[in-house]
């Protein structure tokens, strides 16, 4: 992208912002773990006792690594994460709100949100998954852990397009009506 994600703009708020204020609406706590760029997205995490930030350290070793930093900060007694990505800003309240519901309902192993039959974001892992994603080889991710028994897997279909929208480049962004800003520091 060449610019930070998380300070991209939807609308007149970032993307860290907007995404922070969706989910605390349905979380009592929001981890936010930063990587590339953390002493520019810092300032932008909205303020709020119920928001911890935590720094992955290695953040080039790819996004299991952020999970596995994300859930070391956890409390023990926790019970589940709901796992959301900073490009992906479209995903709306009522996606989070349905798959926290369901959650507590089925109290599954992993909850995946699911439109028009693809995976997407967010997603729930449960407390029993930790051990395994903190083992996983950060080179491929959390995708072995889900895909190694698809028996503990459940989804939630939604009506929203938002879960797979995965902006990643200037191309995506356009496609969608947004733009990075001119002004490109690293």
């Amino acid at each position: 992208m060449g610019y930070p994600k998380p300070l991209l703009k939807l609308g007149d708020q970032t993307f860290i912002a907007h995404l922070s204020s969706m989910m605390l609406r349905v979380v009592p706590r929001l981890v936010v773990v930063l990587g590339a760029w953390a002493d520019r997205i810092r300032p932008a995490i909205p303020l709020d006792s119920r928001i911890r930030i935590v720094e992955n350290q290695y953040w080039a070793d790819g996004q299991l690594s952020s999970l596995k930093t994300g859930l070391v900060s956890l409390d023990s007694a926790t019970e589940a994460a709901l796992v959301h990505l900073a490009d992906h800003p479209m995903v709306l309240a009522s996606t989070f709100e349905a798959l926290i519901r369901e959650y507590e309902l089925r109290k599954v192993s992993i909850l995946i949100a699911r439109a028009e039959g693809r995976r997407g974001h967010p997603l729930v892992f449960g407390a029993s998954i930790f051990r395994e994603l903190m083992d996983a080889s950060d080179a491929v991710g959390a995708k072995q852990v889900v895909n190694l028994d698809p028996g503990r897997v459940a989804y939630l279909d939604v009506d929203a397009r938002g879960i797979g929208l995965d902006l990643d480049t200037p191309a995506d962004l356009a496609a969608v009506g947004l733009t990075v800003p001119s002004e490109k520091k690293d």
